[in-house]
């Protein structure tokens, strides 16, 4: 039925009821303690809800006579704050379709194609993406108001009467994480994609003590699936959300919000989460709060063997996520538990209608495996089956994502079966594009080139070459003639400057022995020393 439709709004609206003085949010203070303690003022779900309608009531006025109700809305914004988070569901309530964009993606040409393409009728920008509309727009612009400063006299007038949302409305318009053919695709998501998103928080956000509230932090940005279907998960069981100053955040910044905020579940992409467990190495007093967070559960990519035998060895409470943009960041949850031989297996979650479909054998990389391949397909009837416009000719939608069945319902992933990798956010990038221009651009200078990068912020094009230049000539020429196809792609998934252009001999990458591929895993791990101070550099 329609009114049983899970959503963003409806969620909101009867936690602010169940959990009307629980902390929704805690937002960093902007009155500095004097002893120098880190302070957050806490948002109750009441005033959540309360925000939301004045800014809904704000957004209904200004779109009012300049687009039309149901139409979409781009929010080019950046996602990481509580006030961004009200002028989205604001939108939203509004009766608006907001299309979320971040700062991620900072071409406004691009932008301006993606709103073309999901037919939005405006777009609104904040402070920081407002400055790179230069010139005249081909849509209507406006910009986020400070909210405190909004007349608090809207509360008083009236919203206009909207008819119930249908399963196949669409609600939000994301984005693919990484470019294809310079630009990312569409991810519509209706009401019904929403609700399926919203059911899955029985499986994932109940909190271990019934009598205690949650207490979390982001993991990424409002502009992004996964922030956003998290939000709306853990609303469910009135958990509360510490707004961090940055992300990622450093582990100092972690340890105030254990201290001074109670969190006491951590929801954090792998990379970031790696980045913290460098630091737990080295302090046991850190250490010893990771142990006695009550979960910690990483997501995007699977950690590194060596980082995931570290934490289970320490104590720590640990499980995975696997998930994607395109079904709302979570399909698999990993076993957790004691056992070693059986804690980082991943199972489907229940209620939903997957299947491991067998793939060939035969490995890009000239290697064969005794064990089986499957393909991660979510079928047409599960709830949370993307967009027919993501789905392939059988109707289907197919991952790309490989696992191995290690155990009767239990699974290890495998890898891809394509040429994209994931960034230290978990934003997928398209290397295969990267490296194809790098060669049609840069003829003979170069004779063979690889991207790698998982895990990092962003790519590095590693080119072999039996030129004479002088080097840094040769990176300077190279980035000249690959510059204008990286000017429209994520800054996640874009070669940024000649830094991230490393120059070999002929013949010194790693290869395949049958097929002479080279294999990006072991460049990687050939070269992991002169990345780490790359990036190092860059950061």
């Amino acid at each position: 039925m329609i009114s049983s439709l899970h959503s963003h709004l409806t969620i909101l609206e009867e936690s602010s009821k169940r959990f009307a003085n629980r902390a929704a949010f805690k937002i960093p203070s902007e009155q500095s303690s004097s002893s120098g303690v880190p302070r957050w003022e806490s948002i109750t779900y009441k005033q959540f809800y309360d925000d939301v309608e004045l800014s809904a009531r704000y957004w209904s006025r200004e779109l009012a006579q300049k687009a039309p109700v149901r139409s979409v809305v781009g929010l080019w914004i950046g996602g990481f704050t509580y006030y961004d988070v009200l002028h989205i569901y604001g939108v939203s309530k509004a009766g608006y379709v907001p299309e979320l964009f971040s700062l991620r993606l900072p071409n406004p040409t691009v932008i301006y194609e993606l709103l073309a393409k999901a037919g939005a009728s405006a777009l609104i920008c904040d402070s920081a993406t407002s400055a790179y509309i230069v010139g005249e727009s081909p849509v209507l612009v406006l910009r986020t108001p400070i909210f405190t400063e909004i007349d608090a006299s809207l509360y008083s007038e009236p919203m206009p009467s909207l008819p119930p949302n249908k399963p196949s409305d669409c609600a939000f318009v994301f984005h693919t994480s990484g470019s294809t053919s310079g630009s990312p695709k569409l991810v519509p998501c209706n009401y019904q994609w929403l609700d399926a998103a919203a059911r899955k928080a029985n499986q994932l956000c109940v909190p271990k003590d019934a009598d205690r509230q949650d207490v979390s932090t982001w993991i990424g940005s409002m502009c992004h699936i996964g922030q956003t279907t998290m939000l709306i998960c853990l609303m469910q069981y009135g958990a509360c959300l510490v707004q961090p100053s940055r992300m990622p955040f450093a582990a100092e910044e972690l340890m105030d919000m254990v201290k001074y905020c109670n969190l006491n579940r951590l929801w954090q992409f792998a990379a970031f989460f790696s980045a913290h467990l460098r630091v737990a190495r080295k302090n046991p007093e850190f250490l010893s709060m990771l142990v006695n967070l009550e979960e910690i559960t990483t997501c995007g990519m699977a950690l590194s063997q060596e980082d995931e035998a570290f934490a289970y060895n320490a104590g720590i409470n640990l499980k995975n996520i696997f998930g994607s943009t395109e079904l709302g960041g979570s399909t698999l949850l990993s076993v957790g538990g004691s056992d070693p031989a059986t804690r980082h297996h991943l199972r489907p979650l229940q209620g939903l209608s997957y299947a491991f479909v067998p793939v060939a054998s035969d490995s890009n990389d000239g290697h064969q495996s005794t064990a089986r391949l499957l393909e991660f397909v979510v079928l047409a009837d599960s709830g949370d089956c993307p967009d027919v416009s993501l789905r392939q000719s059988d109707g289907h939608f197919h991952t790309g994502d490989l696992f191995q069945e290690v155990a009767p319902g239990s699974y290890i992933f495998a890898g891809r079966d394509d040429d994209w990798i994931k960034s230290e956010n978990s934003l997928r990038c398209d290397t295969k594009s990267i490296e194809d221009n790098a060669r049609a651009m840069c003829g003979t200078l170069i004779s063979e080139c690889i991207v790698v990068g998982t895990g990092r912020p962003s790519p590095v094009l590693f080119v072999e070459t039996d030129s004479d230049m002088d080097q840094t000539k040769l990176k300077k020429e190279i980035f000249r003639k690959i510059r204008h196809f990286h000017s429209r792609r994520y800054i996640h998934e874009s070669i940024t400057s000649t830094k991230m252009i490393i120059v070999v001999p002929k013949g010194t990458l790693p290869r395949t022995a049958t097929k002479g591929n080279i294999r990006r895993k072991e460049v990687e791990a050939k070269f992991q020393a002169e990345l780490d101070q790359l990036y190092g550099v860059v950061n």
